[in-house]
């Protein structure tokens, strides 16, 4: 049930990674608000800044229950970028809270690093550059196999707006491409030259497979030690989405254990990777912190965005990516 909270003039910032936040002041000084911005971890931090809020901007902080609940009514929360899962939407809608996100502000960026990973892996490249420091030089071949590209089929687990993107990279170089995602269309994915299959043979068939899809109870460890099994001994795994998508564990011991070729994550379950995390000593992984969206200008698309969205919040307009 809505809440009956009269607004503060203010639009809040409870976390950010950027290095300015002159966007977001602007829109909210050209609408006659304040605003006030912070680096909230907890909980108990984000409730007392969002307290009476009209608008909160949101990266990583977690936006519960008892957090939303502080907000004005009729107030609007915007996720700095594409996923939402620190958002409890069920209860945005009960206080009455519009949630929007920004999905559309580095979708080729983090295509550009799902490439990246996907092609340094495929091309054993960490392996070469670990060998030739520690043993001083190896014999090509005691890396195991390295397929032409034109020869390889790349797996996509979802096809949305970075998948199509990294479809786009990735073609030039003659992989068979083939998608598992019940809401792609499948006439479409012909005339495109890729291939629409199951789960099970996407993991049968891919040399290499990068995940595209949000987080939801549906896809929660859809990566798990029964999918892996599936997976070729000397397939990769790229992770460039949600962290969650993947049991850590299971990606840990089929990478000890010579099952897996090789895995490239950006994203984890728990963030930062914790210091005893199974994943640090795994061999054949290249870990990146988080980092597939960031560019100069993918951040400055993103405020740019966010803070257009926060305008028609205060302008009571239509939310141009309202998810809740």
């Amino acid at each position: 049930m809505a809440t009956d909270r009269p607004a503060r003039n203010t639009v809040v910032i409870v976390d950010h990674p950027f290095g300015d936040v002159e966007a977001e002041r602007e829109v909210a000084t050209r609408h006659g608000y304040e605003l006030h911005v912070h680096q909230c971890a907890s909980e108990s931090e984000v409730i007392e800044a969002v307290r009476d809020s009209k608008v909160a901007l949101v990266n990583q902080a977690p936006m519960t229950r008892q957090a939303i609940a502080a907000m004005a009514s009729g107030g609007t929360i915007v996720r700095y970028g594409v996923g939402y899962d620190n958002v409890d939407v069920s209860a945005a809608v009960e206080h009455g809270v519009a949630v929007a996100n920004v999905p559309d502000y580095g979708s080729g960026t983090v295509a550009d690093h799902a490439a990246t990973l996907l092609l340094t892996m495929l091309r054993k490249v960490p392996e070469y550059d670990d060998a030739v420091r520690t043993r001083g030089w190896i014999a090509q071949s005691e890396v195991g196999r390295v397929r032409d590209f034109t020869v390889a089929t790349i797996g996509m687990l979802g096809f949305g707006r970075i998948g199509r993107a990294l479809h786009t990279r990735l073609a030039p170089f003659g992989f068979e491409i083939i998608v598992h995602d019940p809401a792609a269309d499948e006439e479409q994915l012909r005339d495109l030259g890729i291939g629409l299959v199951s789960f099970s043979e996407l993991l049968e068939r891919s040399n290499a497979i990068s995940l595209h899809l949000p987080l939801t109870t549906d896809t929660h460890h859809i990566i798990d030690e029964r999918s892996l099994r599936l997976m070729a001994p000397d397939a990769v795994l790229v992770n460039t989405a949600r962290g969650p998508l993947v049991d850590s564990a299971a990606l840990a011991q089929a990478l000890n254990s010579g099952t897996l070729g090789g895995a490239a994550l950006d994203v984890f379950e728990s963030e930062p990777l914790p210091s005893d995390s199974p994943l640090r000593t795994a061999p054949r992984l290249l870990l990146t912190p988080h980092t597939a969206f960031y560019s100069d200008q993918s951040l400055t698309r993103l405020q740019e965005l966010a803070a257009d969205e926060v305008g028609r919040a205060l302008r009571a307009e239509p939310l141009r990516c309202r998810v809740a």
